[in-house]
């Protein structure tokens, strides 16, 4: 069991990480959950239109243009939060969009049965902040 931290989640090539990131497990401190989860959507770049950022830094986009390893946690629709791990380097705004759980099925889902919402917005994926990622080398089927 490896946890994951900052170095991990640096790179140029988000689509590549994100496919490395599945099947990895996200836990929550409360009662230790371990969760694999899915990813389906990555964010790369202010040239990517479906990017918060490709309408230029904001209040709201702040965090996308910060450190990797940082959650990235925003409103959808008025609806639900949507969990993002930035990927970037500083000021290169790139983040992956959690989608899922094994046992829940969508972001909006998966964030509602966490408990998760914007007060994780800019925290470090770390076991200090409560919310984290592992690797324990195995693959979700």
């Amino acid at each position: 069991m490896k946890r994951l931290v900052e170095a991990d989640f640096r790179s140029r090539d988000t689509v590549a990480l994100a496919r490395s990131l599945i099947g990895k497990h996200l836990v929550m401190e409360k009662g230790g959950e371990a969760l694999a989860f899915w990813i389906t959507e990555a964010f790369d770049g202010p040239d990517d239109l479906a990017c918060h950022a490709s309408k230029g830094r904001t209040k709201r986009t702040e965090t996308l243009f910060g450190p990797p390893g940082h959650w990235y946690v925003y409103l959808c629709y008025g609806v639900h939060e949507m969990l993002n791990l930035v990927t970037g380097p500083i000021d290169y705004p790139a983040a992956i969009l959690i989608r899922g759980l094994k046992e829940v099925s969508g972001p909006g889902r998966l964030t509602k049965h966490l408990g998760i919402d914007r007060r994780f917005n800019s925290r470090m994926a770390s076991l200090e902040t409560g919310l984290w990622l592992e690797d324990r080398g195995s693959r979700i089927s």
